[in-house]
């Protein structure tokens, strides 16, 4: 064997290379600069000499390296015999197995030539025995394939004949398409033998065609046949060779006066919905005006398709017919969601649409209907998207509206409580509303709405912000904090309720702290992400910030009530105040009726509060709690008291104006107004206080004499034991109490106040006449 020639296994080049390794010169003993060294180091060389290799071992190595080297190469010796080894018996392996299978092959192939033999002679007696039968019923089947032939050529003679019969039957049934049929299967036999034998059948069956031809033309331009009809009309004429190149025009004409037709109208695209307790019923189904418009447009697409195959030039016309009724699909559904439509009716006219879509696509595929109709898609979704959240502030509003605030019970009864309640209501209930219907959006299963799930969650996102800025605009317009181009519900700014006020801000609160959070859980959970298309005017949805501005918001709406009522309370002042000319004021009997009217406003608030706002921890503010207002106010109120009874006029009023003067320097100030709360006790001391400076200022325009003065004197006093009750400040309200009287006192001109003993008599006749007149309206 030449094993030189033969390749080498992957054992054998291992082999090989272990062998060359086992005999490679050791390079500590080799030197670079002699080539006769090299060779005696080279176990692999032919010119090895193994004593010159063991010399030079010994003259240069010690005995460590020598020792090393011993071991390293019985090691490898080991080695390459265990390999061997190995590759021996493998090698024994494989010649048993070769030597197995000859032997199995040689007990197979025994006996195979004789069956052979068999085999060919049986094949040899089958092919005579087939030859002899071929033989024997030639003539026979020659005769055979002679009557087959005469027979097909008389059924087509009685074809030929039976032809003006058959065209006479398809025109009584007008089945024009089997008439065709078998006209133009006839015609080649007739263009042959026409004029001799078949003369009168060619006669007869042109003269039913003429009929048929004037028929297929009355159907054409039949107003009250279907486009599919018309259509098939069309390709009949055109198998029969009549000209319908010069009614392309009108043809085309009557395709586009039918979009008419398939229109899916406003008014009626709710009865295109299906409703699933019919989706059962077939004969329902049938009738159903869904399935009249998809049997609609499928006629007009099966039309189109028609059309193309008659004019192959009218592709462009085709085109634009199908175009625009794909964009009067959308221009339709634009319209339809002006209006409120639920998600699931929404995403029904959309499966018509897009189903139409579809269709025409499959008819026209050059149109590219499909990019078209998906640009309009995502404009007619995100006006959806859009009037959802116009439809829900809308309910907002009609919620706070739907009261007549203005009424008597506003005060007396619940009524600011129920409002706040369903307004509450309304915006909680509301959003999750609009989010469930989101929900369905996404979770469609048709092509368009799969590929714009990004784009749905950024709308949803970017509405979402949208939503709560303009419902917090919306909120100061109903307030009549700002104005707006129109009047709400017919009413003006100035004609707007207190107690809406006081409802919108608390609404705020609620908004903030309630429905923004439970809004941010709802994107987070189902409408994260979102494509950046969607946030290209404008930012996604930032709770924090919508937070913030309704905090805002809610603060302003509380402070503009608190400003409208003390405006109103103003206003009584202003009148009380300017009426009378106090220089000749009569000397006082009873407590002035703008008293009882001031009270009555503050009790006003202090229900309407009541309603809408918590009750806070109430701690009332002592005179005592005040820093050293104890000390100031008393001393000046007794100084007051005793110097201008031991004083004359004159010197009473330089010595008192000196001395409050004197007393402003050195008492420590009192703080009057601080942040106001949400709670009632709050609200209610602000405005107290609010109102009592007012007072004071109206008192310090006028001019007094002492009976006007001893007038303001009997109402403050009169107002303090109330006051103190309503308000949680008691220290800040006896300091804008005493600062009235000063006020008036700076005002007077002979300033000598009321003797307690009667300033006491005088309020209790009021409060026993307060006391009569609230029992007679009891018991009325």
């Amino acid at each position: 064997m030449a094993t030189e020639a033969a390749p080498m296994d992957e054992k054998a080049k291992r082999m090989r290379d272990l062998l060359s390794s086992f005999y490679a010169p050791d390079p500590s003993i080799s030197t670079s600069g002699s080539s006769i060294n090299a060779s005696f180091d080279n176990i692999n060389s032919t010119s090895f000499d193994a004593d010159q290799y063991m010399d030079l071992m010994i003259k240069k190595s010690n005995l460590e390296v020598l020792l090393q080297r011993h071991v390293q190469m019985a090691a490898e010796i080991k080695n390459l015999d265990t390999d061997l080894q190995m590759l021996v018996y493998e090698n024994y392996n494989k010649f048993i197995s070769a030597t197995d299978t000859i032997k199995r092959m040689k007990s197979n192939i025994f006996g195979m030539e004789g069956n052979m033999d068999q085999l060919l002679q049986k094949i040899m007696s089958v092919q005579s025995k087939s030859d002899g039968v071929n033989t024997s019923l030639f003539e026979k089947r020659e005769h055979i394939e002679k009557l087959h032939r005469t027979r097909n050529l008389l059924r087509k003679v009685q074809f030929i004949y039976d032809l003006p019969a058959r065209l006479q039957k398809c025109i009584k049934s007008e089945a024009y398409g089997d008439a065709v049929r078998f006209y133009t299967g006839a015609m080649p036999i007739l263009k042959v033998y026409g004029d001799t034998s078949f003369q009168d059948c060619r006669r007869a069956s042109e003269e039913a065609i003429e009929i048929i031809i004037k028929n297929l033309q009355t159907k054409l331009f039949s107003d009250s046949e279907s486009i599919q009809a018309r259509a098939e009309a069309a390709v009949l004429l055109k198998q029969l060779d009549v000209p319908v190149d010069s009614l392309k025009a009108k043809l085309l004409e009557k395709l586009e006066q039918s979009l008419d037709g398939l229109q899916i109208k406003p008014e009626e695209a709710s009865t295109l919905v299906e409703d699933d307790d019919s989706s059962n019923d077939t004969e329902s189904n049938d009738q159903h005006p869904a399935k009249i418009h998809e049997d609609a447009v499928r006629g007009f697409s099966e039309a189109i398709r028609a059309y193309r195959e008659i004019f192959p030039d009218s592709e462009e016309r085709l085109f634009k017919l199908a175009r625009a009724l794909t964009a009067m699909h959308f221009e339709y559904m634009e319209l339809y969601i002006k209006k409120r439509v639920s998600a699931a009716d929404f995403l029904g006219i959309f499966r018509i649409v897009w189903e139409d879509v579809v269709l025409m696509d499959e008819v026209l595929p050059e149109a590219a209907l499909s990019d078209l109709s998906a640009e309009a898609a995502q404009v007619t979704l995100k006006q959806f998207v859009a009037r959802m959240f116009s439809h829900l502030q809308q309910d907002i509003s009609d919620t706070l509206l739907k009261f007549d605030i203005n009424q008597k019970e506003a005060v007396e009864g619940e009524l600011l409580k129920v409002v706040l309640e369903a307004s509450q209501k309304a915006v909680l209930q509301g959003t999750t509303n609009i989010f469930q219907d989101f929900r369905q959006l996404l979770d469609e299963k048709t092509g368009i709405f799969i590929k714009m799930k990004d784009l749905i969650s950024g709308w949803i996102q970017k509405g979402s912000q949208d939503f709560f800025r303009s419902l917090e605009a919306q909120f100061l317009v109903l307030s009549g904090k700002t104005s707006s181009s129109n009047d709400i519900e017919g009413k003006s700014s100035d004609k707007i309720h207190a107690g809406l006020i006081l409802v919108l801000a608390q609404l705020s609160v609620f908004i903030e702290q309630k429905v923004i959070p439970r809004v941010t859980e709802e994107i987070a959970a189902s409408f994260s992400g979102g494509n950046s298309q969607a946030f290209e005017n404008g930012p996604a949805f930032i709770p924090g910030e919508l937070c913030r501005v309704f905090h805002a918001a809610s603060e302003k709406l509380l402070q503009h009530y608190i400003d409208t009522r003390t405006q109103k309370v103003s206003v009584l002042l202003r009148k009380r105040f300017k009426t009378p000319n106090w220089v000749k004021h009569k000397e006082p009997r009873e407590v002035h009726m703008y008293v009882d009217m001031f009270l009555h406003e503050l009790e006003e608030v202090g229900k309407e509060v009541k309603q809408v706002l918590p009750q806070g921890t109430f701690r009332k503010h002592k005179r005592t709690d005040s820093n050293g207002s104890n000390t100031t106010t008393s001393s000046r109120s007794n100084t007051l008291h005793n110097d201008k009874m031991a004083r004359s006029n004159s010197q009473r009023a330089r010595s008192q104006l000196f001395e409050t003067h004197l007393a402003k320097l050195f008492k420590q100030k009192v703080e009057i107004f601080t942040k106001v709360e949400f709670t009632q006790e709050s609200v209610v001391t602000t405005t107290v206080k609010l109102c009592l400076k007012s007072l004071q200022e109206y008192v310090r325009l006028q001019t007094f004499n002492r009976s006007g003065f001893q007038q303001i004197q009997l109402d403050i006093q009169f107002l303090k034991a109330p006051l103190k009750e309503a308000v949680e400040d008691e220290a800040a309200i006896d300091f804008l109490l005493d600062e009235v009287i000063v006020a008036a006192s700076e005002r007077c001109l002979d300033v000598i106040p009321l003797e307690p003993p009667i300033l006491d008599k005088l309020i209790q006749a009021k409060l026993a006449k307060s006391k009569e007149h609230n029992n007679n309206t009891v018991s009325s």
